[in-house]
Protein backbone atom coordinates (compact mmCIF):
# COMPACT_ATOMS: atom_id res chain seq x y z
CA UNK A 1 0.00 0.00 0.00
CA UNK A 2 1.14 3.55 -0.60
CA UNK A 3 1.09 6.57 1.72
CA UNK A 4 1.13 6.07 5.45
CA UNK A 5 1.80 2.62 6.84
CA UNK A 6 2.82 3.27 10.40
CA UNK A 7 3.95 0.79 13.01
CA UNK A 8 3.54 1.86 16.64
CA UNK A 9 4.76 -0.58 19.26
CA UNK A 10 3.82 -3.59 17.17
CA UNK A 11 0.52 -2.08 15.99
CA UNK A 12 0.44 -1.65 12.22
CA UNK A 13 -1.95 1.03 10.97
CA UNK A 14 -3.01 1.64 7.41
CA UNK A 15 -3.33 5.19 6.07
CA UNK A 16 -7.12 5.16 6.41
CA UNK A 17 -6.85 4.06 10.05
CA UNK A 18 -4.27 6.75 10.88
CA UNK A 19 -6.44 9.42 9.24
CA UNK A 20 -9.50 8.15 11.13
CA UNK A 21 -7.71 8.30 14.47
CA UNK A 22 -6.31 11.72 13.68
CA UNK A 23 -9.81 12.94 12.87
CA UNK A 24 -11.07 11.82 16.28
CA UNK A 25 -8.40 13.91 18.04
CA UNK A 26 -8.43 16.92 15.67
CA UNK A 27 -11.75 18.36 16.93
CA UNK A 28 -11.43 21.71 15.13
CA UNK A 29 -10.22 20.14 11.84
CA UNK A 30 -7.14 22.39 11.89
CA UNK A 31 -4.81 19.66 10.63
CA UNK A 32 -3.01 19.51 13.95
CA UNK A 33 -3.84 18.21 17.43
CA UNK A 34 -3.60 20.68 20.29
CA UNK A 35 -2.83 19.58 23.82
CA UNK A 36 -6.43 20.36 24.84
CA UNK A 37 -7.81 18.31 21.95
CA UNK A 38 -5.58 15.42 22.95
CA UNK A 39 -6.60 15.59 26.62
CA UNK A 40 -10.27 15.92 25.75
CA UNK A 41 -10.05 12.75 23.66
CA UNK A 42 -8.18 10.55 26.13
CA UNK A 43 -9.50 11.54 29.56
CA UNK A 44 -12.38 9.53 30.96
CA UNK A 45 -15.83 11.12 31.06
CA UNK A 46 -17.16 12.32 34.42
CA UNK A 47 -19.68 10.03 36.06
CA UNK A 48 -23.29 11.14 36.69
CA UNK A 49 -22.65 12.17 40.29
CA UNK A 50 -19.69 14.40 39.36
CA UNK A 51 -21.54 15.95 36.41
CA UNK A 52 -24.42 16.73 38.77
CA UNK A 53 -22.12 18.56 41.20
CA UNK A 54 -20.49 20.57 38.41
CA UNK A 55 -23.91 21.50 37.06
CA UNK A 56 -25.02 22.64 40.55
CA UNK A 57 -21.94 24.86 40.80
CA UNK A 58 -22.55 26.28 37.32
CA UNK A 59 -26.20 27.01 38.10
CA UNK A 60 -25.22 28.72 41.36
CA UNK A 61 -22.85 31.02 39.46
CA UNK A 62 -25.24 31.62 36.55
CA UNK A 63 -27.45 34.04 38.46
CA UNK A 64 -29.41 35.13 35.38
CA UNK A 65 -30.04 31.53 34.29
CA UNK A 66 -29.11 32.28 30.68
CA UNK A 67 -26.58 29.45 30.41
CA UNK A 68 -23.54 31.75 30.47
CA UNK A 69 -21.50 33.01 33.43
CA UNK A 70 -20.60 36.70 33.15
CA UNK A 71 -18.99 39.32 35.39
CA UNK A 72 -22.49 40.43 36.43
CA UNK A 73 -23.33 36.86 37.49
CA UNK A 74 -20.23 36.75 39.70
CA UNK A 75 -21.03 39.93 41.62
CA UNK A 76 -22.43 38.86 44.97
CA UNK A 77 -21.26 35.25 44.48
CA UNK A 78 -17.48 35.73 44.29
CA UNK A 79 -15.87 38.02 46.89
CA UNK A 80 -13.00 39.93 45.26
CA UNK A 81 -12.05 41.87 48.42
CA UNK A 82 -9.63 39.13 49.58
CA UNK A 83 -7.86 38.80 46.21
CA UNK A 84 -4.22 39.96 46.66
CA UNK A 85 -4.18 42.11 43.52
CA UNK A 86 -7.45 43.80 44.54
CA UNK A 87 -6.13 44.39 48.08
CA UNK A 88 -2.91 45.93 46.67
CA UNK A 89 -4.93 48.18 44.35
CA UNK A 90 -3.25 46.66 41.29
CA UNK A 91 -6.56 45.34 39.89
CA UNK A 92 -10.14 46.62 39.95
CA UNK A 93 -13.00 44.30 40.93
CA UNK A 94 -13.83 43.99 37.21
CA UNK A 95 -10.26 42.77 36.44
CA UNK A 96 -10.46 40.19 39.24
CA UNK A 97 -13.77 38.88 37.89
CA UNK A 98 -12.44 38.70 34.32
CA UNK A 99 -9.30 36.83 35.44
CA UNK A 100 -11.50 34.40 37.37
CA UNK A 101 -13.68 33.77 34.30
CA UNK A 102 -10.59 33.37 32.09
CA UNK A 103 -9.52 30.30 34.08
CA UNK A 104 -12.72 28.51 32.95
CA UNK A 105 -12.84 29.97 29.45
CA UNK A 106 -11.66 28.06 26.37
CA UNK A 107 -7.84 28.42 26.22
CA UNK A 108 -6.65 31.09 23.76
CA UNK A 109 -10.28 32.09 23.12
CA UNK A 110 -11.13 33.99 26.30
CA UNK A 111 -14.18 36.21 25.81
CA UNK A 112 -15.16 36.96 29.42
CA UNK A 113 -18.09 34.55 29.14
CA UNK A 114 -18.12 30.98 30.41
CA UNK A 115 -20.62 28.58 28.86
CA UNK A 116 -21.89 25.44 30.55
CA UNK A 117 -19.76 23.41 28.09
CA UNK A 118 -16.59 25.35 29.00
CA UNK A 119 -17.31 24.94 32.73
CA UNK A 120 -17.90 21.19 32.24
CA UNK A 121 -14.71 20.87 30.18
CA UNK A 122 -12.70 22.60 32.90
CA UNK A 123 -14.04 20.26 35.58
CA UNK A 124 -13.64 17.25 33.32
CA UNK A 125 -9.90 17.96 33.47
CA UNK A 126 -10.01 18.41 37.24
CA UNK A 127 -12.08 15.24 37.59
CA UNK A 128 -9.58 13.17 35.59
CA UNK A 129 -6.91 13.93 38.19
CA UNK A 130 -9.08 12.93 41.19
CA UNK A 131 -9.69 9.19 41.57
CA UNK A 132 -11.86 9.33 44.66
CA UNK A 133 -15.52 10.33 44.15
CA UNK A 134 -15.91 11.33 47.82
CA UNK A 135 -12.94 13.70 47.55
CA UNK A 136 -14.28 15.26 44.31
CA UNK A 137 -17.67 15.69 46.02
CA UNK A 138 -16.07 17.35 49.07
CA UNK A 139 -13.91 19.61 46.89
CA UNK A 140 -16.91 20.82 44.85
CA UNK A 141 -19.19 21.32 47.87
CA UNK A 142 -16.49 23.19 49.79
CA UNK A 143 -15.36 25.33 46.84
CA UNK A 144 -18.84 26.39 45.82
CA UNK A 145 -20.70 26.10 49.15
CA UNK A 146 -23.16 23.66 47.59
Amino acid sequence: SSGINAEYGGLVLEEEEVRGLFGIFDKDSSGSISFDEFLGSVRPPMNKSRRGLVLKAFNKLDKTGDGVITVDDLKGVYDVTKHPKYVSGEWTDEQVFLKFLESYDTPNQADGLVTKEEFMNYYSGVSASIDNDAYFDLMMRTSWKL
